[in-house]
């Protein structure tokens, strides 16, 4: 399959859009983009997320079906969140690019800013993004993130109305089986944004937190062993789109297992949203993690299959867990090759060239040796693939011809010699 670099155009949800030097798109990546997994009824995440959004009942659905493209520009998905320049996923290595002025969403918050410009107060968004990773049984360039946000006004108006919500929601809290290590609203580490006041910015961080602890609770309490008390802790953390941040974490089949990020809304962002005088929070969490846990999925790969031994086991209003129907043997190749002196290969640009060329049925990707030569100073690297399909058995021929044209377009394409 060609690099989309290679061509003057590349065709994304019907669209055509020119290429240049920051093209990195894959074809494989491409075909994603129509699939929509988190709308399917019946499908774990399409399961997930209207539980989610059965315990927010008053909060607006955002449909991203149709009006709210994957296609956006870097000032959507960086700039008006308060991305530093210099930030890591601002990167070719770790984002999908179309051209310099177009991406693919790396995260739901991408679309804030234009929805509290149409005036929305409190909203759900979920929706699928896209970040270049590594290849493994937890790590997809695709999934799909939850969102949820709200604003009130910063006066006492608002403010007495967060002080009602969170007197219910802590007496249903109280009277829940529940234990929640919790950190300070606000510290010297998770201060409070110049210009709020922080007696309101604690109410709205326990709203938050309340409103958090509420959901987990729903989403993990009913499946603990009878009497258990469901463990939550909430962990100082830092992002650029919103100060005081938290992480929150789940004490859930022996491991603790981090949930979501959250945190009360940078003012710099509603500002771009021509929302003065506004307060809020907002947070976002990642729903294959949480499947995977709560559905007992142990490949990521498993949410993308049709084999019917898959589909047929889920419910919409159902929580089950997955019964797992085969063990296909693995088939591992391994391929080592020098790097041209001027060429640097990142991990997921290797990655990407494996999954356009053998999509699902590779299981994981792992390098496993670097050399470089003591004369002539070139690096050798060798990488291990493990051929696996989800749903059949492979022949050895059959992974030959897909790990022959691994290597073929890796001379193509990077120039590098096959050792």
């Amino acid at each position: 399959m060609q690099s989309l670099r290679r061509v003057p155009f590349v065709r994304v949800l019907g669209r055509e859009y020119p290429t240049d030097r920051m093209t990195n798109i894959s074809p494989a990546i491409v075909g994603k983009l129509p699939l929509k997994l988190h709308s399917r009824p019946n499908h774990p995440l399409g399961v997930l997320r209207s539980f989610i959004e059965s315990h927010f009942p008053s909060y607006s659905r955002i449909d991203c079906l149709d009006s709210l493209s994957p296609v956006v520009t870097p000032k959507q998905n960086f700039d008006l969140l308060s991305f530093p320049k210099d930030h890591p996923g601002r990167s070719l290595t770790d984002s999908y690019y179309i051209n310099k002025e177009l991406m693919l969403r790396t995260h739901t918050s991408a679309h804030e800013v234009d929805i509290f410009s149409c005036g929305e107060t409190q909203w759900l968004l979920t929706a699928d993004v896209y970040r270049r990773d590594e290849i493994d049984a937890s790590h997809y360039p695709v999934f799909h993130q939850t969102e949820g946000a709200r604003i009130v006004s910063a006066d006492s108006h608002g403010m007495d109305q967060i002080r009602h919500d969170n007197a219910e929601l802590e007496q249903h809290l109280r009277r829940s089986n529940i234990i929640i290590q919790d950190v300070p609203h606000l510290s010297a580490t998770n201060p409070c944004q110049p210009h709020h006041d922080p007696e309101h910015t604690k109410l709205v961080a326990a709203n938050l937190k309340l409103s958090l602890n509420s959901l987990i609770l729903g989403l993990f309490g009913g499946r603990l062993n009878a009497g258990e008390p469901l463990r939550v802790r909430w962990i100082e953390a830092t992002f650029p789109w919103t100060t005081p941040s938290f992480e929150v974490e789940v004490y859930f089949r022996g491991k603790w297992l981090e949930i979501l990020g959250c945190g009360v809304i940078h003012q710099s962002t509603l500002d771009h949203s021509n929302v003065p005088n506004k307060l809020g929070w907002a947070f976002g969490l990642g729903l294959e993690r949480i499947a995977m846990v709560l559905f007992s999925i142990p490949d990521i790969r498993l949410f993308w299959s049709m084999d019917p031994r898959f589909r047929s086991q889920f419910k919409q209003g159902e929580i089950t867990t997955f019964k797992p129907y085969s063990k296909y043997p693995a088939c591992f190749k391994d391929i080592s090759f020098w790097l041209p002196g001027d060429t640097t290969l990142h991990d997921n640009d290797f990655c990407d060239l494996v999954r356009d060329v053998a999509g699902d049925i590779v299981e994981n990707v792992k390098m496993t040796d670097t050399y470089t030569h003591p004369k002539t100073n070139r690096k050798s690297v060798c990488y291990r693939i493990n051929y696996r399909s989800m749903d059949r058995s492979l022949s050895n021929d059959e992974t030959n011809v897909l790990h022959a044209q691994v290597a073929s377009r890796l001379r193509d394409e990077f120039g590098v010699e096959i050792r």
